[in-house]
């Protein structure tokens, strides 16, 4: 296990695409992430047809377990709850 201060952040995400639909990821680097998700074959096969995609909500994870759990229960939110999330998000950080 690493030390304390060499473990690796994990984030979970939402991006909104092209379409208006919301796609659930995790990672340890949002900012490459979304890079790949837009011009490169490492995006998910979902956001390669919905491209450009933009970020739309990220939460950080104590350790991948986590992100993954997490990652799961958002993406059986419904449509609706995951905008809310996403509206509260936005205002918090304007």
């Amino acid at each position: 296990m690493l030390p304390m201060t060499m473990q690796t952040t994990w984030w979970v995400y939402l991006l909104r695409c092209n379409d208006n639909s919301l796609y659930t990821g995790i990672t340890t680097d949002v900012s490459r992430r979304l890079h790949e998700h837009n011009t490169s074959k490492l995006g998910a096969k979902y956001t390669r047809a919905k491209r450009p995609v933009t970020l739309a909500y990220q939460e950080e994870a104590l350790n991948k377990s986590t992100a993954a759990s997490r990652e799961y229960q958002l993406r059986k939110l419904t449509k609706q709850k995951k905008e809310h999330l996403v509206d509260l998000y936005t205002k918090k950080h304007q």
